[in-house]
């Protein structure tokens, strides 16, 4: 099995690391679709001295919590063979109904009896799983994040290039079909975005209006980087119904790692969550897709690749779970706000390409109590620089 770059490595360490305490609590890995959970799991396994179990949910047709409990049952027989205990991975189990309820049980069961499993919940879908976790695991469970391969990781696993990331973006079984644009967008289009669609969201949330959902996603790739209210959104949409449900897709979609809708910083939370959605794709390749450029033309337009830098600028941001918002007043803009451990810290994404009268970090910073000024690109911090550091090291 090759390894995983850096950053993903380190996540397959820290999870080697909890897998050989004591038993501890059930160790979630959630994330969007190729990100690499699997692999992480697995390159886990390999670091710890203990039998383990791998079932997916996937691989099983009419899925029920009897297969939970089938496969719980065998990592019992495994914990009681050997003196340390040993691990049970279970993958996609958002698909199982009432998942939560049954892994409580058991993982129960097993703390009053001593019995050494130790359990790894994985699952594609962070809506479902989370809402499992709060609804029955509340104090039995710690959550291992991972998002969307970052630059460096890219870079390191593939030889990307920054423009090549900032076009193609870091869906790592896509990589391999670069050099064939039209087939890298089939792969995405088909295999990435229409299976997280049609299987994490369709198939497991109640969504009255499928179509509706799809043209969300499209809208929100091709406005990517840009403020949109509501309203103009009901324009440009067929059957749109009304703007609660816009907003209820744009969250369901948001979860499902493919777009979300940012909200304005403000002082007064009432006003920022009643403000228009600034649009951003949580993965380039997604827009570029979408989009349908190749890479050469959007490399030569340079409003489009524009949105394309600050797409990825603040997919970087978002995909280290940070709190970031957008801010406009009047004709005044900042690309990014990000609240981080009581500190604030506004970004600009200069890609040479957008051009405004005023700096909109000096207006936000004459009207808001702002601890730190940040620029991407020009005479800021480099692009190149700016992906290859995390975003906690750069905002601390």
């Amino acid at each position: 099995m090759s390894e995983l770059p850096r950053f993903a490595r380190s996540h397959a360490d820290v999870l080697a690391e909890r897998l050989s305490e004591s038993r501890g609590v059930i160790q979630v890995v959630a994330g969007p679709r190729q990100a690499g959970k699997t692999t992480l799991v697995l390159q886990a396994l390999e670091r710890v001295a203990l039998p383990s179990r791998y079932a997916s949910a996937d691989d099983v047709a009419g899925r029920d919590r009897d297969w939970i409990a089938a496969q719980w049952d065998l990592g019992r027989l495994d914990a009681a063979e050997s003196s340390a205990g040993a691990v049970l991975v279970l993958d996609e189990v958002q698909k199982v109904p009432g998942w939560s309820e049954t892994v409580k049980r058991l993982w129960d069961e097993d703390s009053r009896n001593a019995i050494s499993l130790r359990v790894v919940i994985l699952g594609s879908s962070p809506l479902l799983v989370g809402r499992g976790l709060t609804e029955s695991l509340t104090g039995r469970f710690e959550t291992l994040r991972v998002a969307h391969w970052s630059f460096a990781e890219m870079r390191d696993a593939f030889g990307l290039t920054l423009d090549e990331f900032v076009f193609f973006g870091g869906y790592p079984g896509a990589a391999t079909f670069i050099a064939d644009e039209d087939r890298w967008r089939r792969y995405v289009l088909d295999a990435l975005v229409e299976t997280v669609v049609a299987r994490d969201i369709l198939l497991m949330t109640r969504v009255d209006k499928p179509a509706l959902l799809r043209q969300l996603f499209a809208l929100a790739c091709a406005y990517s980087g840009q403020v949109l209210s509501y309203t103009k959104m009901l324009g440009q949409l067929q059957d749109a119904g009304n703007t609660t449900t816009l907003a209820h897709y744009l969250r369901l979609l948001g979860e499902a790692g493919l777009v979300t809708g940012l909200q304005k910083f403000s002082g007064s939370e009432v006003r920022r969550r009643g403000s228009s959605p600034k649009l951003l794709a949580l993965n380039t390749g997604l827009v570029s897709a979408v989009a349908g450029r190749s890479f050469a033309e959007a490399r030569a337009d340079g409003n489009v690749w524009g949105r394309l830098v600050e797409t990825a600028i603040g997919a970087h941001l978002l995909n280290a779970a940070l709190d970031v918002t957008y801010w406009r007043d009047g004709d005044d803009e900042v690309d990014y706000v990000v609240r981080r451990v009581g500190r604030v810290t506004a970004i600009e994404v200069k890609s040479g390409s957008r051009r405004r009268s005023r700096s909109g970090l000096s207006a936000i910073a004459d009207r808001h109590s702002i601890d730190r000024l940040l620029v991407v690109g020009a005479d800021g911090v480099g692009v190149a620089d700016f992906l290859d550091s995390s975003p906690e090291r750069l905002l601390a």
